[in-house]
């Protein structure tokens, strides 16, 4: 076959593949023309998952009717005037590919009227052109329908979803942008039927309780601004008590400077930054904005804008993880058993929307105070009571009664233990009576030339015997009663590589020395010397793998329960 020149309909649809990947990539790029154009409110209406129809309505600064027809040209833009602007880009959009691009694979109608202009325009985009113009009454702002997605490369449809699953998807991409934008008012309609509004007041928690829901909401622990000082990189937001998980990392939202973003090194921050508070398998919500210089970043690397490149990596992930790490650590409440809250007063005033008000059917919600306060670290001086069921100790404290998990909290004691003495240079040694054979895999023996380093400065001593053998001469001396084999099994066996691994084999050497066992019947003294430790570890929460280590029932709970006030 010859080599020729595309048409320019299908260059327009191979162009369109980039950007529209499914209903909810149009949605997204509306969306986003919304916000630079300052919309203050923005309404999404969506029928047949998207596919049928989309409408998009907002309140910005809207399209001067002379420049109308310009903007469905490929790369024709306001947001750039030349190739030094992409050295740092402000706006969300910036390519001039959008609306080109869906008006080649669905028909495009829009109404917009700029501001301070007399009247507004209409005009009907078929197969890329303009096919109808004419004046029309609007108030300032821009109104995008979009039908029949994909009706001219049906083939695209096939690869689409159930609609059901492509209204999800749009769902998420109007959730994300109320997160990012709490100043906005977003109203979300899928099929006749309100499925999101978010009163635009300004207040992070207004999209938390939304998009969440009050449980999760009211468990979420915020980020203070001002903890950064003169540090380029600032983290914003909220995140999620450890008491908050999911099975799933669906519930991490990341913004660069407002941008919804896609990062596997943001994910790994937080998930880092969350390390010994989350149970195995576990992961946490949360919602951040990082700010930092345009020039710092570069958004310019993917078709959908989803994914960016940071200039510091290294810089960025130690920000976020600095930041949650110090409110989980400054925040984290011990876990309630709580009753439902009080009811929650909707704001004054009519929620200003596009479409006649429609039902909501959510009922009233209970409200969160809009900033929690600080609660300590550290526990109050708790009497101990007695243990139940051979497992769990009981102890009352100023403010209620308290259940400790014996297991954990002594897991949790021994891991403060291993690690200070590892940071203070003070390791506690036990000799072996006689060398151990110790044999290893390939991959073990090549994790073990990694990290052998620092598995000697927790108080291991191994020296190579022969071929993949080692033989062990001491070991901490907490494990010197426990299963230090199994210890090191488990270190070079597990094949990751973190950020910090001397962590891990804090935990790995606190899991396995003979911490005191669930079942284990305890005296009065072992109980007291017990909770006595753990009041004062650094984080007495959770053990090192995430569980918690106690749970609080409230002094007034308990009155209510017994109908004393």
């Amino acid at each position: 076959m010859p080599i020729k020149v595309l048409d320019k309909a299908t260059v327009a649809q191979i162009a369109a593949g980039e950007v529209v990947e499914r209903p909810a990539s149009v949605v997204k790029e509306l969306v986003e023309n919304a916000l630079d154009a300052g919309a203050s409110q923005v309404a999404v209406e969506v029928r047949g998952g998207g596919i049928r129809s989309i409408r998009v309505l907002d309140n910005g600064a809207g399209i001067a009717s002379t420049e109308i027809e310009l903007a469905f040209e490929r790369h024709a833009t306001s947001k750039l005037d030349s190739s030094a602007d992409l050295q740092a880009i402000a706006s969300l959009g910036f390519r001039g590919e959008a609306l080109p691009s869906i008006a080649a694979v669905a028909e495009v109608d829009v109404v917009t009227c700029a501001h301070g202009a007399v009247e507004g325009v209409y005009v009907s985009v078929r197969e890329g052109k303009v096919a109808e113009r004419k004046s029309q009454a609007r108030p300032p702002g821009t109104t995008v329908t979009v039908r029949n997605l994909f009706q001219n490369v049906p083939a695209r449809l096939k690869f689409l979803k159930a609609l059901s699953t492509e209204s999800g998807h749009i769902a998420n991409v109007v959730s994300q942008y109320a997160l990012a934008y709490p100043e906005v008012g977003f109203t979300l309609f899928v099929d006749g039927r309100k499925s999101l509004g978010t009163p635009g007041r300004g207040q992070l928690m207004d999209g938390i309780i939304e998009v969440y829901g009050l449980e999760t909401a009211r468990q979420m622990l915020a980020i203070e601004a001002d903890e950064w000082g003169d540090d380029p990189v600032k983290v914003t937001g909220m995140v999620g008590a450890p008491g908050v998980s999911r099975s799933g990392r669906g519930s991490l939202s990341f913004f660069i400077n407002r941008r919804w973003v896609s990062s596997r090194l943001l994910a790994w921050a937080v998930e880092e930054a969350y390390h010994g508070l989350l149970p195995g398998g576990r992961h946490p919500v949360a919602v951040l904005n990082i700010s930092l210089p345009a020039a710092a970043v570069d958004v310019n690397i993917h078709p959908a804008k989803s994914e960016v490149r940071f200039r510091d990596e290294r810089q960025v992930f130690a920000a976020v993880q600095k930041a949650v790490r110090r409110t989980l650590v400054a925040q984290s409440p011990v876990p309630r058993i709580e009753e439902v809250a009080a009811t929650y007063a909707p704001p004054s005033g009519r929620e200003r929307a596009f479409w006649p008000a429609a039902p909501v059917g959510r009922g009233t919600l209970p409200s969160p105070p809009e900033t929690a306060p600080p609660l300590a670290v550290t526990l109050p001086a708790l009497r101990v009571l007695g243990q139940l069921m051979g497992s769990y100790i009981v102890a009352e404290g100023p403010d209620g009664l308290y259940l400790i998990d014996q297991h954990a909290a002594h897991e949790r004691v021994v891991f403060e233990k291993v690690r200070e003495q590892r940071q203070s240079r003070k390791v506690e040694v036990q000799g072996l009576l006689e060398p151990v054979p110790f044999e290893v895999t390939p991959r073990q023996e090549a994790m073990l030339g990694s990290h052998r380093e620092e598995l000697e400065e927790f108080g291991f001593s191994l020296e190579p015997f022969g071929e993949r053998t080692y033989l062990v001469r001491s070991v901490p001396a907490v494990l010197s009663k426990g299963d230090w084999p199994g210890a090191l099994w488990e270190l070079l066996d597990s094949g990751e590589e973190r950020s910090d691994w001397s962590e891990k084999i804090a935990v790995s050497i606190a899991c396995h020395s003979g911490a005191v066992k669930a079942g284990q019947a305890l005296g009065d003294g072992e109980m007291r010397e017990l909770v006595r430790q753990l009041e004062k570890a650094s984080l007495p929460h959770t053990c090192p793998h995430g569980r918690p280590t106690l749970i609080h029932i409230d002094a007034g709970q308990l009155r209510r329960e017994f109908g004393r006030g």
